[in-house]
């Protein structure tokens, strides 16, 4: 799925670069302002259904019903490529393996372990996406590297296990769900991926950074705190 918003410009090559192994695309169109949902519907690829928000619910709200959408059409894997083309096509069969082949409830892409990351990734990023990852280790217990990547692939048979619309709607969305997959004690693995970056501005400011994610996985570590008692159970971890 390819959650979009104020991505009229971008929208068109995302589209048009999908691989031909995807059967379905479903635009979900965040309340964009512009005409991100025009030019996605007026995409000439038959496999592109887009569906619009009335107002801005959040990215993951966005990939929420994204999922929705994917699993009720019948999908075995539902994959996450956003819409501001900055996830490249050429890395999804690698992201789609360890579901499909090795039964791993999601996959998430590591951009921090493709070879020269430090040179591609803008010096914030590369440190925030460590440090944040870091948090994320300690609040959910999974070896996870990357925590803020939204290039996913994620099964059927995960997403019945969880209730998708209950996690965190905005930015923290990727944080809220490993934790979840953790609780489940089910298996999240990292894929190298491309960093790919063109001078965008980065959708993370310094409010979601300090304030928004610490929360959202201060939420984690609670839910996983409580969670020790009655079942005696550690979560699964992530291969490396």
């Amino acid at each position: 799925m390819v959650p979009a918003y104020r991505e009229a410009e971008r929208i068109g090559r995302v589209l048009a670069r999908i691989p031909a192994l995807v059967d379905s695309v479903f635009v979900v169109d965040d309340g964009s302002d512009d005409d991100t949902a025009e030019v996605a519907g007026a995409h000439p690829d038959p496999r592109v259904r887009v569906h619009r928000h009335d107002s801005n619910r959040g990215v993951g709200a966005a990939i929420a019903t994204g999922y929705r959408l994917a699993f009720e059409s019948g999908a075995d894997v539902a994959v996450v490529m956003a819409g501001d083309d900055q996830m490249d096509p050429r890395d999804l069969i690698a992201l789609l393996a360890p579901v499909c082949e090795d039964g791993v409830a999601y996959a998430k892409g590591n951009r921090l372990a493709w070879p020269g990351a430090r040179r591609r990734m803008p010096t914030l990023r590369f440190v925030g996406n460590h440090v944040l990852s870091w948090l994320t280790r300690l609040a959910t217990g999974l070896r996870v590297h990357d925590s803020q990547c939204g290039y996913t692939a994620l099964s059927a048979r995960a997403a019945r296990a969880m209730d998708l619309e209950a996690l965190w709607p905005r930015y923290g969305y990727p944080n809220d769900l490993l934790g979840t997959l953790a609780a489940r004690s089910l298996e999240v693995r990292d894929v190298p991926v491309r960093p790919v970056y063109a001078g965008e501005p980065s959708g993370i400011g310094w409010r979601h950074a300090l304030l928004v994610i610490p929360f959202v996985l201060a939420r984690v570590l609670g839910r996983r705190l409580s969670l020790r008692p009655s079942s005696g159970r550690a979560p699964s971890h992530a291969s490396d």
